[in-house]
């Protein structure tokens, strides 16, 4: 959700270098492939372990993982105070690097740290690191990031209950699986149960979908909700997500950006929205965005994938927060006043993957804490039903989903049954390196427009010309007739 660039003339060049030697160690004349997989076999199966580093160093974004690492990871000990480190039971050390998203800050530091790593003391070395969906595959297709089967050494059984699209997204061209994760992250909407009576005149779930499915029926809602004094949605982006996960083709091709139709659909709604105040015109995660789903709110939902409901929704809907004494229960501002339907059309938004990176002295801890926090169906299980998390794990999600779990929050939803049944339906055929840069650049250059300070033709031009100065690589950019 933050800016992408393309991989510096340097990660390239020294991935380009990488690969060659790679590729010479594979280069073995007149050694047939069995002979050669017996030897390396038999070499394995001969030499001693290596040894593990003390020292395990994760970077990160923000303390999601940390948080999900430090909770269910079997083998922490303890953590510390400041929470900068954890330590194993082994005696490793855990060291986080938590640098945030903002201004591609994140990737600009992990970019040289990866550029440092070969000369970086062991005690250094990045062992894990981990990437959003957006920009997953700037990652997956370098030489930094370590295939999980060939190099780490989780098997296909491990990896049987995750979702496919968490593999397809970290798939190399090559066929390398280069990231596992814990989470799976589709999407639904949220929306206001008290807000649903008062425009519907009923907040159950099922009939709600009914009035929402398709986005003719979305945007008649929008009118009535309007006529009720409700917002349909609070801002620009808030449907993006939903329009930009059911485009036809990938962004980019070869030297040529295509502006899908559908994203076209999003500004053309989202005009509409703006001009007949169907919207609050905020931005996401802005103050007035955040206000919005709170107790003072009079927005009708949020379009939020798995992550969303608990991580943010949840915490925004009380009047007392937590860090400030209150509780997540109802009485506290609108908790319980939410509920969730599957909406206008199928998406994901966002998802976090486990790379291991290459250079680390920690492999067998790398596989372990893969292993066991994104293929253990016990532990995954224990995630969901603790956090509200929808976990990456199929006969996990499907046991929770046909049991009696129910979400206090969402006033005794299983919202874990929906998204199961969304989850199978994603589609990550289009997904491509470009995606986050050219998802913020489109949406930041329309805003002027949906505000009326810029026309059509200017909003365009902004946005190729932004596009131009961020990957220079790119020629032509095609818009839709």
């Amino acid at each position: 959700m933050k800016k992408v660039r393309k991989i510096t003339a340097l990660v390239m060049a020294l991935a380009m270098m990488t690969g060659t030697i790679v590729g010479c160690g594979q280069k073995a004349p007149a050694v047939s492939a069995t002979a050669a997989s017996a030897a390396s076999q038999e070499a394995v199966s001969s030499e001693a372990p290596a040894a593990e580093g003390k020292t395990l160093n994760i970077w990160c974004w923000n303390d999601e993982f940390q948080s999900r690492f430090n909770d269910y990871y079997p083998e922490v000990k303890k953590v510390a105070k400041d929470k900068s480190t954890t330590t194993l039971k082994d005696g490793t050390v855990v060291k986080w690097t938590i640098n945030p998203n903002d201004n591609n800050n994140y990737q600009n530091k992990l970019d040289q740290a990866l550029l440092s790593q070969e000369s970086a003391a062991a005690d250094d070395k990045i062992d894990i690191f981990l990437v959003e969906a957006d920009y997953a595959l700037k990652y997956v297709d370098s030489e930094y990031t370590l295939d999980v089967k060939k190099d780490i050494g989780l098997a296909d059984s491990d990896l049987a209950n995750q979702y496919q699209y968490t593999k397809d997204i970290v798939t190399d061209k090559s066929g390398a699986l280069k990231g596992t994760t814990w989470q799976a992250t589709p999407g639904l909407f949220a929306y206001r149960r008290s807000i649903a009576k008062s425009v519907l005149g009923t907040d159950d779930p099922g009939k709600v979908q009914e009035a929402l499915s398709n986005w003719d029926k979305f945007n008649s809602v929008a009118v009535k909700a309007s006529a009720k004094g409700y917002k349909m949605l609070s801002g620009y982006d808030d449907s993006y997500r939903t329009f930009s996960n059911n485009v036809a083709a990938p962004w980019v091709t070869d030297t040529t950006a295509t502006v899908d139709p559908n994203l076209m659909n999003w500004v053309k709604q989202t005009k509409e929205y703006t001009q007949k105040g169907y919207n609050n015109k905020t931005s996401l995660w802005d103050d007035k965005w955040k206000a919005d789903q709170g107790p003072t709110g009079k927005v009708f939902g949020f379009f939020y994938s798995t992550w969303g409901i608990n991580f943010t929704l949840l915490g925004q809907s009380l009047k007392t927060p937590v860090a400030e004494g209150g509780k997540e229960e109802v009485g506290n501002g609108i908790y319980g006043d939410y509920a969730v339907c599957q909406g206008p059309q199928s998406y994901y938004w966002g998802g976090t993957w486990i790379c291991g990176a290459k250079g680390s002295d920690n492999i067998g801890t790398v596989k372990n804490v893969m292993k066991t926090l994104t293929c253990d169906s016990t532990i995954m299980k224990k995630i969901t039903t603790d956090t509200q998390d929808y976990t990456n794990n199929k006969a996990a999600m499907e046991e929770i989903a046909s049991s009696d779990f129910k979400s206090a929050f969402l006033d005794g939803q299983n919202h874990i049954k929906l998204f199961a049944e969304v989850a199978p339906k994603i589609d990550m055929s289009n997904a491509g390196p470009y995606d986050q840069g050219m998802n913020e650049s489109l949406q930041k250059s329309f805003k002027d427009y949906f505000d009326g300070s810029v026309n059509m033709e200017k909003a365009k031009a902004n946005f190729e010309k932004t596009v131009k100065e961020k990957y220079p690589e790119i020629t032509t950019i095609k818009w839709p007739s």
